[in-house]
């Protein structure tokens, strides 16, 4: 790579709210590389927040797939706006069929990514796909795509800024529930399916223990998709949680997070936020399937603890299980507490 002649560097990520955080130290590593070139960071509307405030990026853009930029009309639409910006380079953390289109249509010179079999000949960079392995972890994965360039690319913390707004409106429902200055455990019992959620009734008997052991409070954090999953919890525990289950922004959630002693939650997005922003994870694992697994997706920060049992399966079936969910039910709720204990040195 002619590294003086680059300037304008677009760097992709539209996936999950935890794909995005775990791209932030290849956000970082552009900007050691680059110190006085342009870095436009393209996600969806979901996840602007995780990006909004760092102080690495110049342009947040939002390509809103399902609504602003919807079909091929959109798509055109976008593509020509991004080729009036002139780019040097495109980095697509996360290959998709639109994305490499979309980047190809803006006349972007140089697109790296992985090839995934679908249209990869939008891509000038191919790279050879081996997520589904689970060799290392995803934050490894993104910096690859950096290293295929020739930048020296080096792991470093995650990176979520919480606005003094986020930090002020938690603050206040803080302050609304009684738990100003209070000892605050979080509960994210949700998850993008059910093959990845740890039973209610344990979130809801582990909760119980932290409050009737350690005098915590207990929070309930979800997205609007797994209210009815808190609900369930929150309706189980014996010491009624504060219950923000589909109430918060990602960013508020980050603010809260970061006022946070634990968050004890499946493999969602919340546990790398939570990292982001310095809070200890317990971080509950299910299936045991390469490219799923702790390897590739365990949380990264100093106080963090995996869950993860494998239960002798040869094949993992997800939500067809036969099992029962077995992996899931047999992470008890007794270990569950002692992570905790040993995580933040807890005393009765």
């Amino acid at each position: 790579m002619d590294i003086p002649n680059i300037k304008r560097i677009l760097m992709v990520r539209t996936d999950r709210i935890g794909d995005v955080v775990l791209s932030t130290p290849a956000i970082t590593a552009m900007r050691k590389a680059f110190p006085g070139s342009y870095i436009a960071v393209m996600v969806s509307p979901q996840t602007k927040e995780i990006i909004k405030g760092n102080p690495y990026v110049n342009e947040i853009i939002v390509y809103d797939k399902a609504l602003k930029h919807k079909g091929i009309f959109g798509t055109l639409n976008l593509s020509n706006w991004l080729k009036s910006k002139k780019f040097d380079i495109a980095f697509i953390l996360h290959s998709t069929v639109r994305v490499s289109l979309l980047c190809f249509l803006s006349g972007i010179p140089r697109r790296i990514g992985y090839a995934r079999g679908k249209m990869d000949f939008f891509l000038t960079d191919k790279m050879e796909y081996k997520k589904s392995l689970g060799e290392k972890h995803e934050s490894e994965y993104t910096l690859d795509i950096l290293r295929h360039a020739g930048i020296s690319a080096e792991m470093s913390p995650l990176v979520m800024p919480v606005s003094a707004e986020n930090e002020n409106k938690i603050d206040e429902i803080l302050r609304d529930n009684g738990l100003k200055d209070r000892k605050i455990v979080v509960l994210s019992p949700g998850a993008s399916d059910r093959s990845r959620m740890w039973p209610p009734e344990n979130f809801a008997k582990a909760g119980d223990i932290l409050v009737e052991k350690f005098g915590v409070c207990i929070v309930l954090i979800s997205g609007r998709e797994e209210v009815k999953v808190g609900e369930k919890v929150k309706g189980l525990m014996r010491n009624k949680p504060i219950f923000l289950c589909g109430n918060t922004s990602l960013g508020e959630l980050a603010a809260l997070l970061k006022k946070t002693l634990l968050l004890i939650s499946n493999d969602s997005g919340p546990v790398h936020v939570a990292c982001a922003v310095g809070t200890p994870v317990i971080s509950i694992f299910s299936r045991n399937k390469k490219g799923i697994n702790p390897e590739r997706w365990k949380p990264l920060g100093e106080k963090t603890a995996v869950l993860h049992k494998k239960v002798g399966c040869t094949e993992c079936l997800a939500h067809d299980c036969k099992k029962a969910f077995l992996c899931l039910r047999s992470v008890s709720v007794e270990e569950v507490a002692q992570k905790a204990v040993e995580l933040l040195k807890l005393t009765p």
